[in-house]
């Protein structure tokens, strides 16, 4: 034991055995043949060692901790329909970030489950536009308001109170993380489902505290962790440190982490209550979500009819373009899917180049899903085939997909799809702190390079010349010589 070579030991020795049963006194409880098969001991009901044992635990009141499978009273959910306002095209120019605190506005109104919804905020309340939460339901502190707020004058006040509901754990990530795999597994260790929402800058997410991550899904924790600010591109001007082109590879990593990049407030909607009702309805998955919220506002149009199937599995087509000089599909997400709407328009007028425009929510599910299939396909030869759901979306023409994260998120899908091509555009590469339109050019995700993606894709299938795509890199002028983002 001295040694200290526990990790060094591949089998015990059984004399080493026979020892620790004679110096422990386990000789009544085991006999010496037995010890060969290693047994679990029962010790006697009412031996002093039984006795002793019990005690303590009702010393430590209960035998803890205890851990449900699955909670027991259910819970009345949300249905799509409350959620009407965001599923409707927005009057005014948003960002993803403001649909997902009035979707949590929604939420906390419920009066079903409103209650058990848990806001956690490690910092930045004011950058995500939450501040609201503090008048309406207040911070929670145990000992109440200790001290006066320097925002006292305003309105939305850091308010604390012992009924307050907000989590405001300050500039802690570890902390605010602690406290949400706390609550996602309340439903398991106190018979209570909470809903928490922890959002934050994206970067300070899995890249920060990934190993709480892990231990969330370890610990078959429910709830929403929402990364926001998210994007390589997206957030300007505040640095590398913030510029996340990667968390959704690393979420990819936590089996049961399902993750997504919504583009429009509809989506988020849409993704909002069917997590709602996977995690805490009858069913009650051991999964939790993450979701990348930004902070650049634009247009959000309508839910268009039919799309929810495909915002729920990761992919939908979002509309066409018409034109006589070949076709594309174009896939994007989060905000550069609007890089990818422009570059449709600009191929259907300038080179009338037809397209199909795909919102993407989601590369990692459709990556799983589609490695699902393949296993199922290779241990089932005899059976019928499933089809990946990104192959009955897609069909044979070439495909082009652009996102503001590291290629490797959307090159996940390449085997599953039915295109005779397949380019990726992505943020590979530190960037710069810069605009929104120059980190775009920089990373080579803009409409632009979209577009010219797009005419050398048709080139390389002989429906075009490529004097075409060299007269588009002139024309958006992209310096084709300049350094490879990733190395710049």
């Amino acid at each position: 034991e001295g040694k200290n070579i526990a990790h060094q030991v591949k089998k015990m020795d059984m004399s080493h055995v026979l020892q620790i049963r004679k110096r422990l006194n386990l000789e009544d409880y085991i006999s010496e043949d037995d010890v060969q098969s290693l047994p679990y001991i029962q010790l006697p009901e009412g031996s002093p060692e039984h006795q002793y044992l019990h005690a303590r635990r009702n010393a430590l009141n209960g035998y803890t901790p205890v851990r449900l499978p699955n909670f027991t009273k259910a819970l009345t959910l949300p249905e799509l329909n409350v959620f009407e306002p965001l599923l409707e095209e927005q009057k005014r120019e948003i960002s993803t970030t403001m649909a997902f605190v009035r979707s949590l506005n929604v939420l906390l109104k419920d009066p079903n489950i409103g209650q058990q919804i848990v806001p956690i905020i490690a910092d930045e309340a004011r950058t995500f536009g939450m501040e609201g939460l503090f008048r309406q339901i207040g911070i929670y502190n145990p000992r109440g308001q200790t001290y006066t707020p320097e925002d006292r004058a305003v309105v939305s006040y850091y308010k604390e109170d012992t009924a307050g509901q907000v989590l405001q754990e300050g500039i802690n990530e570890l902390g605010a993380m602690s406290s949400w795999v706390a609550a996602a597994t309340s439903y398991s260790t106190n018979d209570l489902p909470m809903i928490p929402f922890y959002i934050y800058y994206s970067m300070f997410g899995f890249q920060r505290v990934g190993d709480m991550a892990w231990l969330a899904g370890d610990q078959q924790a429910r709830g929403f962790l929402l990364g926001a600010t998210a994007g390589r591109t997206t957030l300007n001007g505040e640095g590398l440190q913030h510029e996340d082109g990667h968390s959704h590879i690393l979420a990819s990593t936590v089996p049961n982490c399902i993750s997504y990049d919504p583009t429009y407030a509809y989506e988020l909607a849409v993704i909002l209550q069917d997590g709602i009702r996977r995690m805490y309805g009858p069913e009650q998955e051991n999964i939790y979500y993450y979701i990348t919220v930004m902070n650049e506002s634009y247009h959000h149009p309508a839910m268009p009819k039919g799309a929810e199937e495909g915002i729920r599995k990761g992919i939908y087509k979002l509309e066409s373009y018409n034109g006589g000089r070949g076709k594309v599909q174009l896939l994007g997400s989060g905000t550069i899917l609007n890089e990818v709407r422009k570059a449709a328009d600009i191929l259907s007028k300038d080179y009338d180049v037809a397209s199909d425009v795909y919102s993407v929510t989601s590369f990692n599910e459709l990556a799983r899903d589609g490695q699902d299939c393949e296993r199922f396909n290779m241990l089932h030869p005899e059976a019928a085939e499933k089809v990946p759901f990104v192959a009955q979306v897609l069909n044979k023409a070439p495909a082009i997909a652009a996102t503001d994260y590291m290629k490797n998120y959307a090159e996940q899908i390449r085997a599953f799809i039915p295109a005779n091509s397949y380019k990726v555009l992505g943020t590979d590469g530190y960037g710069r702190s810069d605009s929104r339109e120059n980190l775009r050019r920089h990373f080579e995700v803009n409409a632009g390079y979209i577009v010219v993606a797009a005419l050398n894709e048709l080139a390389k299938q002989g429906e075009l010349k490529k004097a075409v795509v060299a007269e588009a890199i002139k024309k958006f002028g992209i310096d084709a010589d300049k350094t490879n983002p990733l190395y710049a």
